[in-house]
């Protein structure tokens, strides 16, 4: 049992403010803190829900100070340093502090669970079955890495009171979180190295998966990409690979038309001609693939599987289009890893063939630039030109050497340079070519709409 009060420590994060959301509506008290404001944070305080700016414990809410201590719970994320002072005084003075993974774990494992997993793809597979059943009108609940373009939100609420609710989780790897959960369908869209400031070396990444598929229980599904042979189901747990080239399911005659990724389908016995997918990528037919695989498993008609896939419209920051003339093309992406970067260039290159990708990219943490510099100099010389901006370092400390120079040196070709940040609206401005893209997961974002109004 739960209590009625609910403080959050990093509100303004999207899971964190998924998980907020599901507690306003469903009638707590929820206040918290975040570093600085927000668009989300704005969202969160339009819904009503009160939040502070400032880390003091001076500055922590009135109403959770004048609480019995038994009566709050604090949810924190592992992003918010152990320097916090509210944390510090809260964990100081005996408040019942838990991580946003278990306390997900705690409130979703008396529904159906479909956990969607992987180093890249979870978010947007994940909003995509969501968007899939609610458009067939299911009792679903989703709890989203992105905000939905369908819908606004990075959280759907269904009805977890009735025996047909069923939740879709984005299944997070970073500090094991999905360790916290209790799935019943899992989908694991790619395993690869990755957020090794926690793990260590990518055979840790691969036994943490594992671990995560074993809680399946035996009656379980696992959907997996057809790539990924280190991973194995456990008992009697049934197994489906998928893949754009092969698997139990795959897709054939792959081709764009009119800006859209076209494909045929196939999953198991059924076959769907012509799927026209609005959100482009060769990644996300793959994830198309897999959404649409465990729709079917979950009940779903053909006819609603088809009208779900082909209305959806995407995730705000993966591949999404803020331009799209004759003249003019920008592109923005989330992309944060090598191969999510080299999938990321390949996809426009299918789209506007013959025509120069220019990619602004921030790279994002010291320890994952350090860590796979030379796959990022790789993936990034696949675009025409590259300008980078100052590295992101989020939550880490700074470490020498580790920078935007020491990356433009991988990049295997001369059309590469470095912009500052202040700078980088006049170098837009100047720029006369069509077709250009901003990369990366730090705050890059902050620029997506001067640049949408200045390239168009």
């Amino acid at each position: 049992m739960l209590p009625a009060y609910i403080y959050f420590l990093g509100v303004g994060g999207i899971g964190m403010s998924a998980l907020a959301r599901w507690f306003n509506a469903n009638s707590y008290e929820v206040e918290g803190y975040d570093k600085t404001p927000t668009d989300l944070t704005a969202k969160l305080q339009e819904e009503g829900i009160n939040i502070v700016f400032d880390d003091s414990k001076e500055a922590l809410s009135k109403k959770l100070l004048s609480l019995p201590k038994e009566d709050v719970l604090v949810v924190y994320t592992p992003a918010i340093p152990a320097s916090h002072q509210g944390m510090q005084y809260l964990k100081e003075n005996g408040y019942t502090l838990k991580k946003r993974a278990e306390v997900l774990g705690l409130i979703t494992r008396d529904s159906f669970t479909v956990g969607i997993a992987g180093t890249h793809g979870k978010t947007t597979t994940s909003s995509m079955l969501s968007h899939i059943l609610k458009s067939a009108n299911k009792n679903v609940s989703a709890f989203l890495g992105g905000i939905s373009t369908n819908y606004g939100t990075n959280m759907l609420l269904g009805d977890s009171n009735k025996s047909d609710h069923i939740v879709v989780v984005e299944a997070d790897e970073f500090d094991r979180s999905f360790l916290q959960l209790s799935p019943d369908i899992i989908g694991v869209t790619s395993c690869e190295a990755d957020h090794l400031d926690i793990y260590g070396d990518e055979d840790a990444v691969f036994v943490s998966f594992q671990e995560f598929i074993n809680k399946l229980p035996d009656d379980g599904q696992l959907f997996l990409e057809k790539s990924i042979q280190k991973l194995k189901p456990q008992g009697k747990v049934d197994l489906t690979t998928y893949g754009i080239e092969g698997g139990d399911v795959f897709a054939e005659n792959l081709h764009v038309e009119n800006g859209a990724f076209v494909f045929d389908a196939h999953i198991n016995t059924t076959t769907f001609n012509n799927v026209n997918l609005q959100m482009p990528g060769f990644h996300n037919v793959a994830n198309a693939l897999l959404a649409m695989s465990i729709a079917l498993q979950i009940g779903i008609t053909s006819e609603e599987v088809r009208e779900g896939i082909e209305s959806y419209k995407g995730v705000k920051r993966r591949f999404e289009k803020w331009v799209d003339t004759a003249n003019k093309v920008y592109i923005d992406d989330y992309a944060h890893h090598p191969t999510e970067i080299t999938t990321f260039i390949k996809s426009i290159k299918a789209l506007y063939p013959g025509e120069k990708i220019t990619v602004i990219f921030q790279p994002h943490l010291y320890s994952r630039t350090a860590d796979f510099a030379d796959n990022f100099g790789e993936s990034l010389s696949l675009a025409d030109e590259v300008w980078l901006l100052p590295l992101y370092p989020a939550r880490e400390k700074f470490v020498e050497g580790v920078n935007s120079e020491m990356l433009l040196g991988k990049i295997l070709h001369d059309n590469k340079r470095i912009v500052q940040d202040e700078d980088l609206l006049d170098e837009v401005t100047k720029y006369d070519g069509k077709v250009i893209a901003t990369v990366g997961a730090g705050n890059i974002d902050r620029f997506i709409k001067d640049i949408a109004q200045i390239h168009k």
